[in-house]
């Protein structure tokens, strides 16, 4: 019996549940794929505490990697045995094994392992969207503010900025954490537990501003973003691990230098097969030709989900997390 992770109330980590779960065979346009290992991603605590809604009771996680077991009618390009990771798919990614659409998968180079696809399918094709989609004017030279620079997606985002010659101010919380995100390709840092966030990006482009800032903290850091954007800057807001922004007033966005806001989700960027699989292409070529490192600094039991959701909203992890399953 496979076994894994629901949830059947939002709340705290608490929340979390260790069941088995039937899984059954695949049915038309599906596979059956068993996990090797699993991503552990701040949006999945959106999912539990109820931000992001979802009928309950409900399964958890978007992300993992495994192998395909099974097969149903119609699946054309996926086998038995093929080895495959995904991200964006229905919960019920905090499992063993799973029946699931064939659509959401991405075959697998032999050259990547399977912890390290669940550590960098979601923050990698995010990293990879982000830099190659969103600002498509970025270009070698060009500065850029990295708010949570030490973590999964800040991690491969600095390395990936500095393999296209973009220059990353890399915010973080810690002294600790601003040695990683230098070590990793930061141009500058700041630390914005004791630093004026805002104020230190001026000194740093010498008054002007950055060309982008790519916010995943939302509420706490929104004003500064805006504050650190050029004239005509972009901010992109991709996370609310602080709290949802706060409402636009349009105004401001004219006296701050006509500034630009967007709100993407990554799945706007996968929905096009070929386009998810431009973007997969290039973050596996990176990765397996070692130009960008992934680092897999937490490693947790996917019965101890409650503990990573603990540690993950704390601030303790640095880099990615996954679940491993034995």
């Amino acid at each position: 019996m496979a076994k894994g992770i629901r949830f059947h109330e939002t709340g705290g980590p608490e929340v979390l549940r260790w069941e088995a779960l039937p899984v059954g065979e695949p049915g038309p346009g599906q596979v059956r794929v068993r996990h090797v290992a699993v991503g552990l991603n701040f949006a999945d605590t959106y999912f539990r505490t109820g931000l992001y809604p979802a009928p309950l009771p409900a399964g958890m996680g978007v992300e993992a990697a495994g192998v395909i077991e099974a097969v149903g009618p119609g699946v054309t390009d996926f086998a038995e045995g093929d080895r495959v990771t995904y991200t964006g798919s229905p919960l019920g990614a905090y499992s063993t094994e799973r029946v699931m659409s064939a659509d959401h998968l991405i075959k697998l180079p032999d050259t990547i392992a399977f912890d390290t696809a669940a550590a960098m399918t979601m923050r990698g094709l995010t990293t990879s969207y982000l830099l190659r989609r969103i600002a498509p004017g970025l270009k070698a030279g060009d500065t850029v503010l990295l708010h949570a620079a030490a973590g999964g997606v800040g991690l491969l985002f600095t390395q990936w900025a500095a393999l296209l010659g973009v220059k990353v101010i890399g915010s973080v919380s810690t002294d600790a954490k601003a040695a990683v995100a230098t070590a990793h390709g930061a141009a500058h840092t700041i630390v914005y537990t004791r630093e004026d966030v805002a104020a230190r990006v001026r000194e740093i482009t010498d008054g002007v501003g950055v060309n982008v800032v790519y916010d995943s903290v939302g509420k706490d850091t929104f004003q500064g973003s805006i504050d650190s954007l050029k004239r005509r800057g972009l901010l992109v807001c991709v996370g609310t691990a602080s709290g949802p922004v706060p409402p636009i007033d349009a105004t401001q966005l004219a006296v701050k230098g006509s500034v630009y806001v967007t709100r993407p989700a990554l799945a706007d960027y996968i929905a096009d097969p070929a386009e998810k699989d431009a973007l997969a292409g290039e973050l596996f070529d990176h990765v397996a030709n070692g130009r960008i490192k992934i680092e897999i600094n937490q490693r947790y039991r996917l019965e101890d989900a409650a503990q990573a959701h603990r540690d993950l909203e704390s601030r303790k992890t640095m880099g990615s997390s996954i679940f491993e399953i034995a």
